[in-house]
């Protein structure tokens, strides 16, 4: 199952035209947002008409800045919205990565390979090492510690240890 790799004209091509149509649908977005925001101002802001008289100029004062309170409390709640929103995804994705770097190990396999299974393993099939490991293990003679034995009088020997927890018993029980 060999998959071909695309050649760097024809993903190049294929870039070009994902960016074109890309292109073309964000001219698209930003007309649809002009036209949009045109159609709201005319639905929701009729044209100023200027009165000649103080009076009513302090009357459309007072009724744009109620107007003006009424929009910034509604930013305000929408920011706050907006907020919670975004600290809503913060925690969201944490706990994603928290539960992606939670994952049950496997249990894993004995296997018992010889120091030359080892080395062909990680070394590859070419290297073909044959490795005696206890030859280059130094080498220790024994030496034969003889000790000069005491011929003593043996019922002496035993007569001294006697006093101890009757140890003179055991020996009286052997011989």
């Amino acid at each position: 199952m060999s998959e071909k790799k695309m050649t760097s004209s024809r993903r190049h091509n294929l870039k070009s035209l994902v960016l074109s149509i890309a292109k073309g649908i964000l001219e698209k977005e930003e007309v649809q947002i002009k036209v949009d925001k045109e159609n709201y101002l005319t639905e929701n802001c009729p044209p100023l008409s200027l009165p000649g008289s103080t009076q009513d100029l302090q009357e459309l004062c007072k009724k744009l800045h109620q107007q003006i309170d009424k929009v910034d409390e509604e930013r305000y709640d929408l920011e706050a919205k907006v907020g919670k929103a975004n600290k809503e995804i913060e925690d969201l994705k944490i706990k994603v990565v928290d539960l992606q770097g939670k994952f049950k190990k496997p249990a894993l396999k004995k296997v018992r390979m010889s120091a030359d299974q080892m080395l062909q393993a990680l070394l590859g099939s070419k290297h073909k090492v044959s490795l005696d490991l206890r030859a280059n293990l130094k080498q220790v003679k024994k030496e034969v510690k003889e000790e000069a034995a005491d011929v003593g009088d043996w019922r002496k020997n035993i007569e001294d240890k006697a006093g101890m927890d009757g140890r003179k018993k055991m020996f009286e029980g052997e011989a």
